[in-house]
């Protein structure tokens, strides 16, 4: 398919290069697979406190988000010593989705080896520096959860030892050993590189390219229906650990500071974070009942953070949340960090909200939320 005109730059922000919003410098932490170890934790969280405006917001990619920041130099000098932003001129593109239970509760295969190695193989290779912002890498660990959120290039464990290569989501009939998975990727990645275009994501380019530059990897078979796991739930896993959700994706700095304390910890693409220590979020506020009614419900930043908002969305959110709803609210169209699964698209208007389309008032959005069914669930 002809790749889209582009009326503007591709201007996902990072570090060294943050976004000016309403509230100030917004700057992205890539963490590959979500990782991120106890002392970079509490480095993040000293940022936050320190140079931001108090709190961590965790992202659709298992990135993290810093607000309000008023020293960026600094902000690069701490996050560069606890070893956060290892190749400055690639942080854009590390955007690598991990199954976060890998090596702890089930799976296939470990895949955080994986994540470590494409990881390093990317920031090693200066042309790739060049792809879009928004271009996505995934390793799956044969249960399906990331395998599902529309990564690029995805590598998604059939067994122990190969696995599927997947393009916007879809399965190529390339089977890859695991130990040709980083090459794999990077391969059709660098073909994507070289052939897209004006095109940001493979899903507005020709596949055949990516599928080329990888068959010398890789048996061919054809194309199946691999399985499909959704979000890792709220709540114990087998082993120990725990997964826990702040509110809205929202990490006060003193949480953090107090979770690093505990050691590693991981960032999920469903605004969650994987707690080996499974008494870790005792006392911290985090949710870890999978019946609690905020799981449902998702915002942008919406005022007063983004200029471009027209209402508070987060507090109406906050308010409107109810068991069994799932929900995004959107400042405006454009519906930043809209999550993948079915929900009401809550969109704010100069009058009140559209939910799914239908114009209510501010007062009737709990009522109007449980009396439709989610989007995409009719």
């Amino acid at each position: 398919m002809p790749a889209p005109t582009r009326l503007r730059a591709d201007a996902c922000p990072g570090v060294v290069a943050t976004h000016d919003a309403a509230d100030g410098a917004l700057a992205r932490v890539r963490l590959p697979g979500g990782a991120l170890t106890g002392a970079q934790a509490g480095v993040v969280a000293g940022c936050a406190a320190e140079l931001g405006d108090g709190a961590i917001h965790l992202t659709s990619r298992a990135n993290l988000q810093l607000r309000a920041v008023r020293d960026t130099g600094e902000l690069v000098a701490r996050l560069s010593g606890a070893g956060l932003l290892p190749a400055p001129g690639h942080e854009r593109v590390r955007n690598i989705l991990g199954s976060p239970a890998s090596g702890l509760s089930g799976g296939l295969t470990d895949i955080r080896p994986l994540v470590r190695g494409l990881d390093r193989a990317l920031c090693a290779r200066p042309e790739l520096a060049a792809l879009p912002g928004r271009f996505l890498f995934a390793l799956d660990d044969g249960r399906g959860d990331v395998a599902g959120e529309g990564a690029d290039v995805c590598w998604q464990a059939v067994d122990g030892d190969e696995g599927a290569l997947l393009l916007d989501g879809s399965d190529t009939g390339l089977r890859v050993p695991a130990r040709h998975a980083v090459a794999a990727l990077l391969e059709a990645a660098a073909a994507f590189g070289r052939t897209r275009g004006s095109a940001w994501r493979v899903r507005e380019a020709y596949p055949a390219p990516l599928v080329a530059a990888a068959r010398r990897f890789a048996r061919e078979t054809h194309p199946v229906a691999l399985p499909l796991s959704g979000p890792l739930p709220v709540g114990p896993l087998r082993g120990g650990a725990v997964v826990a959700a702040p509110v809205l994706g929202h990490v006060p700095a003193a949480v953090l500071a107090r979770l690093a304390r505990c050691g590693e910890l991981i960032v999920t693409p469903w605004r969650t974070l994987v707690l080996p220590d499974g008494g870790a979020a005792e006392g911290t506020g985090l949710v870890t009942d999978r019946d609690a009614p905020s799981l449902g419900v998702s915002a942008c930043i919406g005022r007063p953070g983004c200029a471009k908002a027209r209402a508070d969305v987060r507090a109406d959110a906050l308010a409107a949340m109810a068991p069994d709803v799932r929900a995004h609210f959107s400042g405006c169209e454009r519906r930043c960090g809209r999550p993948r699964g079915p929900h009401h698209d809550v969109v704010a208007a100069d009058d009140g909200y559209r939910v799914d389309g239908l114009l209510v008032s501010p007062s009737e959005l709990a009522s109007a939320l449980r009396g439709r069914p989610a989007k995409g669930q009719q």
